[in-house]
């Protein structure tokens, strides 16, 4: 008798030890199964355990970003779907739609989430941001400015800043 109540008593600290899986995990693990990346999107997670914070690599195959490498960070809180996940850039990038700290202004992030949108929706946006910059909802007001007055010339400064170079002359 005494036998199975120091097993039942083992059986219940295991329990205990054992961390639950919250809903916001589960919804996570869910989308990441379902993720269909093209060739110039991938995730990598720094700690394989950990499914609500990653990043994915962006290296557009088209467009005036081709030839640039964008690495964003996601973190995503116990709230998921009902609350968009934190998406941030990691190096600073002359885009209308990204400022200088990484912030990333993209409708389904904000105001347009709604919780049966997936990570591979947010994904997708990001990935058009590169093939279509937004001027009409900016967070670089220079940028999207010299979008609206010159395309031509804003192609010319995203290489420059591209490929090293100041975009201010």
């Amino acid at each position: 008798m005494i036998k199975i109540w120091s097993m039942k008593k083992d059986e219940e600290s295991a329990k205990k030890k054992k961390p639950k899986t919250s809903p916001a995990q589960l919804r996570v693990q869910k989308d990441l199964t379902e993720l269909e990346l093209p060739k110039t999107m991938k995730t990598d997670f720094p700690d394989p355990a950990d499914v609500l914070n990653f990043t994915l690599t962006i290296d557009p195959d088209e467009g005036m970003y081709k030839s640039g490498s964008f690495k964003f960070t996601f973190n995503i809180n116990s709230n998921y779907p009902h609350e968009p996940p934190k998406v941030k850039c990691t190096q600073k990038i002359y885009h209308p739609n990204i400022d200088l700290e990484g912030n990333v202004c993209l409708n389904i992030l904000r105001e347009d989430w709604k919780p049966v949108l997936n990570l591979n929706s947010v994904m997708v946006g990001l990935q058009y941001l590169f093939l279509e910059p937004n001027p009409g909802d900016p967070l670089n007001k220079e940028a999207a400015d010299e979008l609206r007055r010159d395309r031509s010339a804003f192609t010319t400064s995203v290489k420059r800043s591209l490929a090293g170079g100041s975009i201010s002359e």
